[in-house]
Parts: C-alpha cells; sequence; structure tokens
C-alpha cells in the first residue's frame, strides 16, 4: 500500500493551511486595530467626549434632538454616549456616573425627575469632576447650578392652548394631563391656568398625572369617562398623552366633541390635525433648533467662549389655519 499522496491533495492540503492562516491573521489585525483605537481615544484627552441622557427615548422629540448633537459629535471625531434611563431616576443617575468614569467632557441631561436626589447627587459629582452640564426640554431643581439651560418657551405654550380654547368656546369644562415630575410640563399647565384665572366658564374638572406617556394617558382618561366625569376639553402636557386621551374617547364612543390640546407639534399629532377632525390645536416645540443650539453651546464651552445661562426657544400654535405650513413628516 502507497503512502503517498497524490499533487492534487497535497494542492489541497496547502490551501486549507494557508486560508486558515490568512483568517487568523486578519483576526489578529482586526484585535491590533481595536486595541489601537482604544489607546488611542484612551490616550487623547482633548478628543471630544459627551455624554447625553434623557428621561425617555421612548419618544422621538428627544431621539431628534439627539442627532443633531450625533451628527456635530461625529464631525468633530469625537465620542457620544447615549443612554436611555426609561423614566427611572436611579437609572439615570447611574448613566450619569458612567459617563463620569468615562471622562467626558459635557453632558447633556433631561432629567426623569427636576429635584430628584440621586440625579442631583450625580450631577454634583460630575460638576466637581469639571464636567459642564447642559439641561434639556426643561429646568433642573434651583439646588444645582447648572452650566446652562435650552427650553422651549413652555409658559407660553400653555397661554396659547387657552386662548386658542377661549377662542373657540364661550365656556368649558376641562380634563387637565399632568407631567409633576417635570418643570416643563408644570410651567404649561400654569401658563394654560392664569389665561384661564378668573374666569369662571372655564372649570377644570379633573387633573390626571400621565408621566406624558400615551400608554399612561389612555387608561387615566378612561377611567374619568367611566366614573362619570363629563369634559369637553382635554389639556395635555405633551402630544403623546393627548394622543392617548384621544384613543380612549374614541374607546368610550363619546358623541360629543371634544377639543383635544397637546403640546409638541409632533409628526402622528399633525397628521391627525391635517387628517382629521379629532385635534383642536398643538403648540409646536423643536427638538432640531433645540439640539443645534445645545451644539452651539458645546463648541463655546469647548473654544473657553461665553454662553448664557439659559436660552428660550419660542413656540408656535398649529391649528387648521395653518397646519399647510408644517412638515407632516418630521419635526420642526
Amino acid at each position: 500500500m502507497s503512502f503517498s499522496r497524490s499533487k492534487g491533495e497535497r494542492f489541497v492540503a496547502f490551501y486549507r493551511r494557508s486560508f486558515y492562516w490568512s483568517v487568523l491573521i486578519l483576526v489578529l489585525i482586526g484585535i491590533l486595530l481595536i486595541y489601537s483605537r482604544a489607546s488611542l481615544l484612551a490616550g487623547n484627552p482633548q478628543q471630544l467626549r459627551v455624554g447625553a441622557t434623557y428621561m425617555t427615548m421612548n419618544n422621538d422629540f428627544y431621539k431628534t434632538l439627539n442627532a443633531e448633537i450625533e451628527k456635530s459629535t461625529n464631525q468633530k471625531g469625537g465620542r457620544l454616549y447615549v443612554r436611555d434611563p426609561e423614566l427611572d431616576e436611579s437609572k439615570q443617575s447611574q448613566q450619569i456616573d458612567y459617563f463620569i468614569r468615562q471622562k467626558v467632557q459635557v453632558i447633556v441631561i433631561n432629567p426623569v425627575k427636576s429635584d430628584s436626589p440621586v440625579i442631583l447627587k450625580s450631577l454634583r459629582a460630575a460638576k466637581k469632576a469639571g464636567i459642564k452640564i447642559i439641561v434639556v426640554d426643561t429646568q433642573i431643581s434651583k439646588d444645582l447650578a447648572v452650566d446652562t439651560t435650552i427650553i422651549s418657551d413652555n409658559y407660553q405654550a400653555g397661554v396659547l392652548c387657552a386662548q386658542d380654547m377661549m377662542k373657540q368656546l364661550d365656556s368649558a369644562d376641562i380634563l387637565l394631563l399632568e407631567h409633576s415630575n417635570t418643570v416643563s410640563a408644570v410651567d404649561r399647565v400654569q401658563g394654560f391656568l392664569d389665561t384661564i384665572k378668573n374666569k369662571p366658564a372655564y372649570r377644570i374638572v379633573s387633573q390626571r398625572e400621565t408621566l406624558g406617556q400615551t400608554e399612561v394617558s389612555m387608561p387615566q382618561v378612561k377611567k374619568a369617562i367611566e366614573t362619570g366625569t363629563s369634559f369637553n376639553v382635554v389639556m395635555s402636557l405633551n402630544d403623546r398623552a393627548a394622543i392617548g386621551a384621544l384613543a380612549a374617547i374614541k374607546n368610550q364612543a363619546l358623541a360629543k366633541k371634544i377639543y383635544i390640546y397637546g403640546v409638541d407639534g409632533s409628526p402622528d399629532m399633525k397628521n391627525l390635525l391635517a387628517n382629521t377632525l379629532d385635534i383642536q390645536a398643538t403648540v409646536a416645540q423643536s427638538p432640531i433648533k433645540m439640539g443645534e443650539k445645545v451644539v452651539e453651546v458645546i463648541d463655546k464651552m469647548s473654544s473657553k467662549k461665553t454662553y448664557q445661562k439659559e436660552y428660550v426657544i419660542p413656540v408656535e400654535l398649529i391649528n387648521k389655519k395653518n397646519i399647510g405650513r408644517y412638515d407632516l413628516s418630521g419635526w420642526q
């Protein structure tokens, strides 16, 4: 019996060895590149590092706002860490601690709760580490001096909703949908309440906590209807809660017209406004402009230029008369 191999078998064996060695070399090169990049990042204290945490990413407003920051950070060769606390203040506190360990220069935060002790404690630690703090879309407790706050004119948003309602109705029974942990939401409701103050024809018949979420608002409004609360206006702190109210009203098949107001100018709300009679109005704020302002402030911080302690972005009422001026497929 012969133990010699044919030329073909030897070629196949050689090819296999060559292939395996090639794969191994490529894997080693890949590991080396990853290690080298990580070492470069760690050894480059000048690289822009930004940490961003928003109360929930279950909201396209924050995704759109963050996209502006991400675009700018990438263009500068920086790194953006984005985290979703899912409305959990303890989780958001842990995320801030993580940003500190990553040695970010700036933290962009939309706090789950404006006066949360655990969030404030972590932010104080961040400031002690020399990290700049930018608060977006709401304010944080006055117990902590942040570097800047970038918000919409939330009080005016409530004023605009109330003014439009009074143009439409001589009297109203109003269901208020709130998010009491967030200063921006409180300001919107306060603007509304101050505008109807001393006008007894406009009555608040019920106030419901919704966390600004559709899935919380819907059962709250359904419960209000089932317990006999009669209302012909819904004033919602934001569009997501307003859409939850609409779903509950449709589910309960209420015959009378309900005037629904929201705040955001979200694509979903604008489409309902343009194509149905279900929505009365929404007040538009702009996550794009807010994100652009965040980018502008980060640039000023990086170059040691001065910037304001607060930026307030104007808002505008959207109704049937002017909906044609707005893009229905995206944010303004």
